[in-house]
């Protein structure tokens, strides 16, 4: 009770929270400060046998959630950011090399991607022409992936979209709208071309 009052007075005073935000993230790097890296292994959940890789680059913060489900890898030179939303990983799920994660997102059990994956549920604004693109904030919209699913390499999953579980994501393909379960998608826009039976 008593840290959801410290929390609702945080959000009220835009000043203190604008200062503790520069102490914990780097302006320019956008990514936590060394300081709070050291203590990631205290506020990063992880189950049992999960394995992440020594060169995966970690941009994770404690005031936003980071779970990784048992027997889960996030293989090297991947990128994990939670700074935006929650990312929360279920079991025996294995993110590829190189892929990126952008919170919030969550992913099931069971799901595989394959390399050079990007899920982002982070877009930049860019409406107001009158001002530069990265003045103008960012919205995000939380991605969903259901247990079983296989992304092929290279794939991008962009903000708001829901895969349905036992589907398929083709390799390359840009998946801009929800994938209904039992179904496989390819292409840029990824389109449906096969439907798979639950049997």
């Amino acid at each position: 009770m008593a840290t959801s009052g410290i929390l609702n007075s945080l959000k009220k005073n835009t000043t203190l929270k604008t200062k503790l935000l520069w102490l914990m993230m780097h302006p320019i790097k956008c990514r936590p400060r060394l300081w709070l890296r050291i203590f990631q292994r205290f506020y990063i959940k992880r189950g049992k046998r999960s394995v992440i890789y020594r060169s995966v680059r970690r941009d994770i913060v404690p005031f936003r959630k980071f779970s990784l489900g048992a027997k889960s890898v996030i293989e090297d030179f991947c990128c994990i950011n939670n700074a935006v939303g929650d990312i929360n990983i279920g079991s025996h799920t294995r993110i590829g090399l190189h892929s990126t994660l952008i919170g919030p997102v969550t992913i099931g059990n069971h799901v595989h991607l394959a390399q050079g994956v990007v899920i982002s549920g982070l877009n930049h604004n860019f409406i107001d022409t009158t001002r530069t693109i990265d003045t103008q904030g960012v919205t995000t919209n939380p991605i969903h992936i259901d247990n079983d699913v296989w992304i092929g390499a290279n794939s991008v999953i962009v903000a708001g979209v829901k895969i349905g579980t036992h589907s398929v994501i083709g390799a390359g393909s840009v998946v801009t709208h929800d994938v209904p379960p039992y179904s496989v998608v390819c292409g840029s826009p990824a389109k449906i071309v096969k439907k798979l039976t639950s049997s």
